[in-house]
C-alpha cells in the first residue's frame, strides 16, 4: 500500500491520529526533506527509515520505491508541509503505483489552500487553485490571463522572491480586485492581510516579504 499522508503546514499539532498511526506502521517513509520530516517524527516518537523523494531526484528514486511496494512493503509519502501532490512531489509516484496495480490511499489533513480560502472572506462555494505561477514574466502573465474572465475565486502559491512582481502582474491583468494574502498559516505569527491588489503592491514595495504566501483573489464580478 502507498499512503499519501498530509502533514502539518506549520503547527505540529495539526496532524490526525490516523496519520500518526500510519507513519508508525509503514515500512518506509518517502520524504521531500528527511531533515524536516525527522522533526515531525521525533515530536511524535516515530522511528522509521526514510528515503529522500523530491523534485530533484524523484525520477531516479521512484523505481526504488515501486520495487519495495511490489515486494510487499507499505510506504508513506510525505512532503515538507501539507498534502503530497498539491504543488509538491507525489503525482509521478502515485501514477506509477496505479500503473503497477499497487493500492493507493490518502490520509487527509492540513491544506494551505482550504485554510486560506475559508479565512479570506471571499466567495468559497467555487474556487480555482492555480498553484505556483511561472517564474518568468511573459509566461506568468499568460498564465494569469487564462483566468481573467473566470467568476471563481482564484488561489495561488507564491514565494517571497516573486510575490511583488506577481501582484503587479495580477493587478495589470485582473484590475484592482479584492484579495487576501495569507502567510505563516497555523504558526505563531499567522498573518491574514485583506485589501485590494493595488494596496498590496504598495505594501510590498516597502515591506520585504518573508516565507511562503497563499494569495486569494476575487473572481471576475462583471
Amino acid at each position: 500500500m502507498l499512503y499519501l499522508v498530509a502533514t502539518p503546514i506549520g503547527n505540529l499539532g495539526d496532524i490526525t491520529m490516523r496519520a500518526i498511526d500510519v507513519l508508525k506502521s509503514v515500512d518506509l517513509i518517502a520524504s521531500e526533506d528527511t531533515r524536516k520530516t525527522s522533526i515531525l517524527l521525533n515530536h511524535y516518537g516515530i522511528i522509521k527509515p526514510q528515503i529522500a523523494y523530491n523534485n530533484f531526484n524523484e525520477k531516479k528514486v521512484l523505481q526504488r520505491i515501486i520495487t519495495k511496494l511490489i515486494a510487499g512493503d507499505n510506504v508513506a509519502l510525505v512532503t515538507n508541509a501539507g498534502t503530497p501532490g498539491i504543488s509538491d512531489p507525489g503525482y509521478l509516484l502515485m501514477n506509477a503505483a496505479v500503473e503497477n496495480n499497487i493500492e493507493v490511499t490518502a490520509i487527509p489533513g492540513p491544506s494551505a489552500v482550504i485554510m486560506a480560502v475559508i479565512l479570506s472572506g471571499l466567495p468559497m462555494h467555487s474556487f480555482t487553485f492555480k498553484g505556483f505561477p511561472p517564474h518568468k514574466g511573459g509566461p506568468r502573465r499568460r498564465f494569469l490571463d487564462v483566468e481573467k474572465q473566470s467568476p471563481h475565486t482564484l488561489v495561488f502559491f507564491e514565494s517571497p522572491y516573486r510575490l511583488l512582481i506577481f501582484l503587479k502582474d495580477a493587478l495589470e491583468i485582473f484590475g484592482d480586485r479584492n484579495a487576501v494574502i495569507a502567510n505563516d498559516l497555523t504558526k505563531k505569527f499567522e498573518t491574514i492581510m485583506r485589501g485590494t491588489l493595488s494596496e498590496f503592491v504598495t505594501i510590498f514595495e516597502h515591506q520585504l516579504p518573508r516565507g511562503e504566501y497563499t494569495v486569494v483573489i476575487e473572481g471576475n464580478q462583471s
